[in-house]
């Protein structure tokens, strides 16, 4: 609650509950459904019974349309929870130990970037109320605070896990496959246990960036607000929660080792023992050229690199050099071949008769000084064709923005990376110097025997020594996942 009570007031609603009964409306909850009672009820008559029947699905003719009409977010989850005898989970006690801590879970959702209204922490908190004001309270209602606190409880766990926007791609569909993607037995399990909040830890994206950024968050949201920063306090408080948002669509798997980078900070990380061993600037893809998120393995790097010109490069920017100069190719140690892969004299080509739907060549520049790949190139298979390289240019790496490149990744002092990924696999470190690189005749692969995890992540908001780190929106992505989660600002 003390990081609740941080939150800007248009963050946060009041916490108390009415003060008059719960109020069954679709705004709040959904009426109970109706049960046929004979005159007397039955000795088997019991809260199972009407859980059942809240959660029966036959007049809505698909569950779909049931969970609809009942109000449940996490209707599968919900029935796979109760199970075929309905039996009731919470205990008979509206202020039990359980209850009491899933209540707590709940009203902690700003620290995770959601929000306790979308799991109607106040009508729940009411409904309980209402239960407990009565020594034998009425079965119905019995049945509703278990049936609705269950799934609110079973959907903030999905959200944590999945994301609250739920994207299903295949990533998603197979994390929620697994066990751990699974809210029912991981919540059945805690109650068992008494220990509500090891669903809430079971349920999380376990990666460092996940946590790191979480546990920031909470941090934040505990310290005192100034009076005048509310409106940059929410927008601040949106950015953090989108971002753990895209940490749980798009998590690091468990890994004792693995290179990030994040491209709106402009920095690769080496990340071992859940601790940075190295960092390096990055110029990253302009806005119009963005570079892509992605997951790979750098398998090896290559000493002396050639660089195959791409051909949107070599059209765009070589061909209207070529059009004034064919020796350009030459002063910068290009060479040009045709469709068959033979060599071509750039004076012998009609230039003027070129255009660029005709360009039928490929152009290849040798490891020189200037190559644009620099001295190394780190390789590592994407559908993109990007790479990780040095390069001449390296006056740009004091740019505070680097969002410069057609889309590959360029690295400050990549020889000092190379150098780890040898010490890391106990080879001998013996790389060439800058002149040795540019004096080779041909390029050298140097394969490691323990390729690293690489990830290309976007993230605009970090974590750093328990402190959050805001960056700029480079790409422009934040704002329609912003609306998606929050809406538009008034």
């Amino acid at each position: 609650m003390a990081a609740l009570r941080s939150l800007p007031v248009c963050l946060c609603l009041a916490l108390t509950a009415p003060s008059g009964g719960f109020v069954p409306s679709w705004e709040v909850l959904p009426p109970a459904p109706a049960v046929t009672k004979p005159a007397s009820p039955p000795p088997t008559e019991s809260v199972a019974h009407y859980i059942q029947a809240l959660l029966d699905t036959t007049a809505a003719g698909s569950l779909r349309a049931a969970d609809e009409s009942r109000g449940l977010q996490a209707g599968a989850a919900v029935r796979a929870f109760f199970g075929a005898d309905y039996a009731p989970a919470w205990g008979t006690v509206p202020d039990s130990l359980n209850t009491s801590a899933a209540l707590a879970l709940l009203a902690r959702a700003a620290e995770h970037g959601l929000s306790a209204d979308d799991y109607r922490l106040n009508q729940l908190r009411a409904l309980r109320d209402s239960v407990g004001r009565t020594r034998h309270p009425a079965l119905a209602q019995q049945a509703r605070l278990e049936v609705y606190l269950s799934d609110a409880v079973l959907a903030f766990l999905r959200d944590l896990r999945r994301g609250r926007l739920r994207p299903y791609t295949a990533s998603a569909g197979e994390k929620a496959a697994g066990p751990a993607g699974q809210p029912a037995p991981v919540l059945r399990a805690a109650l068992a246990g008494h220990n509500v909040p090891a669903a809430l830890q079971a349920s999380q994206p376990a990666n460092r960036e996940y946590r790191q950024l979480q546990q920031a968050l909470a941090q934040w949201l505990a310290a005192p607000v100034p009076p005048d920063s509310a409106a940059r306090r929410r927008a601040q408080y949106e950015q953090v929660a989108l971002n753990l948002e895209r940490w749980r669509w798009d998590d690091i798997p468990p890994e004792a080792e693995y290179i990030l980078i994040n491209l709106p900070a402009y920095e690769l990380e080496v990340i071992a023992r859940d601790s940075v061993q190295r960092r390096h600037r990055v110029v990253v893809g302009k806005p119009e050229t963005p570079t892509p998120t992605l997951s790979s393995r750098l398998s090896h790097f290559t000493l002396a690199p050639d660089w195959h010109v791409p051909q949107s490069i070599a059209i765009k920017e070589i061909l209207p050099r070529l059009k004034k100069d064919p020796g350009y190719l030459y002063r910068n140690n290009y060479r040009l071949t045709d469709a068959q892969g033979r060599g071509r004299n750039p004076w012998h080509i009609n230039w003027a008769n070129v255009t660029e739907e005709n360009f039928n060549y490929t152009v290849r520049q040798s490891a020189c000084c200037d190559n644009a790949l620099g001295n190394i190139v780190f390789r590592f298979a994407n559908p993109y064709s990007v790479y990780l390289h040095d390069t001449p240019a390296r006056a740009l790496f004091k740019s505070a923005g680097r969002a410069l490149s057609h889309g590959c990744i360029r690295l400050q002092n990549p020889m000092l990376l190379a150098a780890y990924l040898l010490r890391r696999e106990g080879r001998p470190v013996q790389l060439p110097t800058e002149d040795e690189c540019a004096e080779m005749p041909r390029p050298r692969d140097v394969r490691l025997n323990r390729p690293l995890p690489l990830y290309v992540r976007y993230a605009t908001c970090t974590a750093e020594n328990g402190r959050l780190r805001f960056m700029a929106d480079v790409y422009h992505r934040d704002e329609s996942l912003r609306q998606a989660l929050f809406g538009l600002r008034p």
